[in-house]
């Protein structure tokens, strides 16, 4: 019997080490947050909701530019084959692209796109 509870004691302090080596304490995990937000910013996106609370966030990255008077040029130059093309790239560049943010219940920062309507 005393073996048992020995075993069962270890089996809980090893789960105890692991569930705080896992965890990050409140001000790590809003450290990388806000590490994770900057890095964002500095890539071109733009925050549009942050909640320091729930340690979330919604950034989004606007479309690009479409240089179409080049995009003319291609076009005239393969006799408009290259038509199909510079739909694609003006629809796809015309796309905003929305992303969350956020720290999980263990601490784990992770990221999802967002749809956007």
């Amino acid at each position: 019997m005393q073996e048992i509870t020995n075993k069962s004691v270890t089996r809980i302090n090893c789960r105890l080490v692991i569930m705080k080596y896992n965890h990050l304490s409140h001000e790590q995990s809003m450290q990388v947050f806000s590490n994770m937000i900057s890095n964002k910013v500095h890539n071109g996106f733009t925050l549009e909701e942050r909640n320091d609370e729930l340690l979330f966030a919604v950034l989004s990255k606007g479309g690009k530019v479409v240089n179409h008077s080049l995009n003319f040029m291609i076009f005239c130059l393969t006799l408009g084959l290259w038509s199909f093309a510079w739909l694609y790239l003006t629809f796809e560049a015309s796309k905003q692209k929305k992303i969350l943010v956020a720290i999980d219940e263990d601490g784990l920062p992770f990221e999802e796109r967002c749809l956007v309507a």
